[in-house]
């Protein structure tokens, strides 16, 4: 038995279109000067841009699963791309938006409920898990397209400056997402090629493997390994270590500023 998907099951949000303006206002802003603080228009248009991947990750997840056998996909909403139709908003918006604030970390939460039971086949559902990353690499390479491509003569930088930690986040999310802890994407990936006693053992820390993840980052020694590689991706990528820090500076317009980050010219 199958179920057609209404037309206004796939007819993108308004909540999604008005999140995609307000970037595109707060880039007009960070790109013309016409904030009177720079950090705050970065704020808009880096904040804006990464909620509109963090929905363009889910939508990845949700249509690859409606294509792999998953009809119910439409009536739930996730079609639209608007975030407000996620199971859980504050693990897909909120906690994701607070890593950004706090450590500059782009790291997505789980999202969208898919029927796993409705879909057939292991490679279905490793693909289906790695949508939403494969997404964010996607977002990386248009973000870091510029910088390699030779193409930023003109360009404002605050402009260049928020295009770089967006970058930064992109490559971040993608990252920790494929790691293969419960709870992430790269452990949905995985995870159909585990035996079922396997699965069941780790079954009961899902739902801790993003903040165990964000928790070891919290250490030292590992944080500074982490943005090392971080520095590492973006530096084959053309970003310059400096770049994408001005970047956070920036976008954490509330905190004392670093004078080394110039940005007239």
């Amino acid at each position: 038995m199958t179920t057609a998907i209404r037309r206004s099951d796939r007819r993108i949000s308004p909540v999604f279109l008005g999140i995609v303006a307000v970037t595109a206002a707060g880039g007009w802003a960070a790109w013309t000067g016409f904030a009177d603080n720079p950090g705050v228009a970065v704020f808009v248009f880096v904040t804006g841009a990464w909620i509109v991947s963090l929905c363009l990750h889910e939508y990845a997840h949700a249509r690859t699963a409606l294509h792999s056998g998953d009809i119910s996909i439409g009536a739930k909403g996730y079609l639209t791309l608007n975030p407000l139709k996620y199971t859980h908003a504050l693990l897909s918006i909120v906690l994701p938006v607070l890593f950004v604030i706090m450590g500059g970390l782009g790291l997505p939460g789980g999202a969208v409920f898919i029927e796993r039971g409705r879909i057939q086949g292991r490679w279905k559902h490793s693909l289906i898990s790695a949508a939403g990353p494969l997404t964010n690499v996607l977002f990386a390479i248009v973000c870091t397209a510029p910088f390699w491509l030779d193409a930023l003569d003109g360009v404002p930088l605050v402009f260049r400056y928020a295009l770089a930690f967006l970058a930064l986040l992109q490559v971040t999310a993608a990252l920790l997402n494929f790691l293969p802890v419960p709870g992430l994407d790269g452990y949905g990936v995985i995870e159909p090629w585990l035996s079922y006693k396997i699965r069941r053992q780790v079954e009961p820390f899902a739902p801790f493997g993003l903040l165990a993840v964000f928790g070891v980052l919290w250490i030292p020694e590992v944080n500074v390994a982490f943005f090392d590689l971080i520095d590492s991706l973006l530096g084959v990528l053309g970003i310059e270590e400096f770049e994408s820090y001005c970047g956070q500076n920036l976008y954490r317009f509330w905190a004392e500023e670093n004078p080394g980050c110039q940005i007239g010219g």
